[in-house]
C-alpha cells in the first residue's frame, strides 16, 4: 500500500474532480483522494450547507482522521461552475433515480464518468447516453456507513477494484488506482471489471438481502444464527453458479473466504440494512434483483436467494405502510 505521493500520469496538470454523492463511499473516497493531493469538489445534495460548513467528517479504524473540506461544495450538479477532468458518481442505484440527469449538466465533452456502486448491469444507463466520455466502472470492497450528515464511519477494508467498461484498463483507470494507493487504501487494475461485479455479487446478494429479510440484522446476527453460516454459503453458491452461467466463472473457494471475513467484521449492518432500518429506498433491485433476472434468463435455479429476496420485499412492503394493519 502506497502513502507517498501519487505517481500519475498527469504530471504537468492538477486534474479537477467532482464527486457526486455525499453518502458513505462518497466522503471516504473524497477523503481518500484529498489525502492523496488532490483537490476534490463534491455534489451533496440535502447535506451541502452542512458540508460548507464543517466539512466532512471521516473516522477510520484503519487510517485515523481523514476529515476534509471540499474545494468546492455543490446542492445540485447544474450549480458545477467549471466541468470537470473526472466525476465520480457513488449515489445509490435506485429505480425512482436518474442518474444521467443527476450528472449530465457537470459532464463535459472530456470528462470521464467514474461509477462507484453497488449491483449488477449499472453502467449500461451511463453509457448509452453518453457514448462519447469515457467510462470506468469501481467495486469498493468496504465496511464503511453515514452515520449523520457529511460524517461517516470507516469500519474495514477500502479496496477498490477498477476498470475500463465494458472491459480494459487505459491510462486513466491506472492514474486513478495510483491516487486511491497514494491515499492509503488498496486499488486494483482489472480489464475484466464485469467479473469483478459478480465477485462482490456473491457478498452483496446474499448478506444485503438476508439483513432486510431478517429485519434490519447485522452480519453478525446472521452468521451467529442456528444455521446461519450454512444458508449465507448456500446463497453464495447460488450466485457463483449464476455468475459461472453468464460467462463470469469465480474460484471456489470464494464463498468459505468471504465468510471468513465477514466474521472479522463485528456488529456490521450492511447498507441495505442501514437503508432498510432508516425507512429509504433500498438498492434491493440493483443488488439481488438483478441476480435473479439473470438466473431466469440463463435457466440457473437459485431458489434459496428468491426466497430471500421475496422475503426482505415483503419486510419492505411492511414497513412501507402508512397505518399500522388492525385485527379483523
Amino acid at each position: 500500500m502506497t502513502t507517498g505521493e501519487p505517481a500519475t500520469r498527469h504530471e504537468h496538470e492538477t486534474p479537477r474532480i467532482l464527486i457526486i454523492g455525499a453518502g458513505a463511499i462518497g466522503c471516504l473516497y473524497g477523503a481518500i483522494l484529498s489525502r492523496a493531493g488532490l483537490v476534490v469538489s463534491l455534489v451533496a445534495r440535502s447535506a451541502c450547507e452542512q458540508i460548507r460548513q464543517h466539512g466532512v467528517r471521516v473516522q477510520s479504524a484503519e487510517l485515523g482522521c481523514l476529515d476534509w473540506q471540499p474545494d468546492r461544495v455543490y446542492a445540485d450538479a447544474t450549480d458545477v461552475v467549471s466541468q470537470p477532468d473526472i466525476l465520480i458518481l457513488t449515489v445509490k442505484v435506485l429505480d425512482d433515480l436518474d442518474r444521467v440527469a443527476l450528472i449530465r449538466p457537470a459532464v463535459g465533452p472530456d470528462t470521464t464518468v467514474v461509477l462507484i456502486s453497488n449491483g449488477l448491469d449499472i453502467e449500461a444507463p451511463i453509457a448509452e447516453a453518453l457514448p462519447d466520455n469515457p467510462l470506468i466502472s469501481c467495486i469498493a470492497f468496504v465496511a464503511a456507513s453515514r452515520t449523520a450528515p457529511g460524517t461517516v464511519e470507516h469500519k474495514a477494508y477500502g479496496r477498490l477494484v477498477l476498470g475500463d467498461y465494458p472491459c480494459g484498463a487505459g491510462e486513466t483507470a491506472r492514474t486513478l488506482a495510483d491516487w486511491i494507493e497514494a491515499g492509503g487504501v488498496t486499488a486494483k487494475v482489472t480489464d475484466q471489471v464485469i467479473t469483478e461485479r459478480w465477485r462482490k455479487a456473491v457478498w452483496n446478494a446474499a448478506f444485503n438481502t438476508v439483513s432486510v429479510a431478517g429485519g434490519g440484522v447485522t452480519t453478525s446476527e446472521m452468521l451467529a444464527a442456528p444455521g446461519g453460516e450454512t444458508m449465507m454459503e448456500v446463497l453464495m453458491r447460488e450466485v457463483c453458479a449464476v455468475a459461472e452461467a453468464a460467462g463470469h466463472p469465480l474460484p471456489a473457494e470464494l464463498p468459505g473466504k468471504s465468510l471468513r471475513s465477514t466474521h472479522n467484521i463485528r456488529d456490521y449492518y450492511t447498507s441495505m440494512a442501514l437503508d432498510y432500518l432508516a425507512g429509504r429506498p433500498l438498492e434491493l433491485e440493483a443488488i439481488t434483483g438483478n441476480v435473479l433476472r439473470t438466473a431466469q434468463r440463463l435457466g440457473v435455479a437459485t431458489p434459496h436467494l428468491q426466497d430471500m429476496y421475496t422475503l426482505a420485499t415483503l419486510q419492505v412492503t411492511r414497513k412501507s405502510r402508512k397505518e399500522p394493519p388492525t385485527s379483523g
